[in-house]
């Protein structure tokens, strides 16, 4: 994620929107964002919810609680998924230079709008 802040500015020229989810209480996932000094928007998803909805949930938590698979995901204004990187350790994460070239190389592949 540190990746992500880095180049939040090339994200934002693109008209991306970062948004990193975690099963974490409000509290907690404030407390992480501001300790590492992170701007983009965090959702704290104590439910389950989206991390459920994009089929993310595990147990391999402390305890066996339940938490999120470490994932990237591209989505378009509707919610489709575009690309994925699904990963079971969150030691190999998509850095965000990677990201930017798909997201590019998905621009190149998509028809010219009128």
């Amino acid at each position: 994620m540190r990746s992500l802040q880095a180049s939040l500015e090339k994200f934002t020229a693109r008209g991306v929107r970062i948004v990193a989810v975690s099963v974490d209480p409000v509290d907690v996932t404030r407390k992480h964002s501001e300790k590492q000094g992170f701007t983009f928007t965090f959702l704290s998803d104590t439910k389950a919810e989206v991390i459920r909805r994009y089929d993310l949930l595990h147990a391999g938590g402390f305890g066996g609680a339940d938490i999120s698979r470490p994932a990237e995901f591209l989505l378009d204004a509707d919610g489709k998924v575009l690309w994925l990187n699904l990963t079971e350790s969150y030691n190999v994460r998509a850095k965000a230079e990677e990201i930017l070239k798909v997201m590019d190389g998905l621009v190149a592949r998509s028809p010219a709008k009128p």
